[in-house]
């Protein structure tokens, strides 16, 4: 009888000690005050100027290049990407373009040293 009396009062103690106590979280912890930098007036007129223009720059339709025209030809971009690929791949390369910058030849016959800006005289 008395083992039955100390196993449930041991049954009880461990019951209490495992049941969860969970505050509640009041708003006041978790607040931030945040400053903004324009006026609600000012939030407000760009709104209606997204609203005007027929603009939502947060919609997933949202398209900033819908109305981009290029002031290049497709066989200008094609030329300047022909011509820069070898840097590219050079720099993008696992010495990260050391030797394509060694191979190349130096801009001015004046020895720069390193530290010096390279219009220095």
């Amino acid at each position: 009888m008395n083992a039955s009396r100390i196993l449930l009062a041991g049954a009880a103690l461990s019951a209490a000690a495992f049941s969860a106590q969970a505050d509640e979280a009041d708003g006041s912890q978790f607040a931030v005050q945040l400053n903004g930098t324009r006026t609600r007036a000012e939030v407000q007129a760009e709104l209606s100027q997204y609203k005007a223009a027929r603009v939502n720059p947060w919609s997933i339709s949202y398209n900033p290049l819908n109305s981009f025209r290029s002031t290049r030809t497709r066989a200008q971009v094609q030329a300047e990407y022909l011509g820069s690929r070898d840097a590219v791949a050079a720099f993008t390369s696992e010495d990260s373009g050391s030797a394509y910058l060694a191979a190349r030849k130096p801009l001015a016959t004046a020895t720069q040293l390193a530290g010096q800006p390279a219009n220095a005289q």
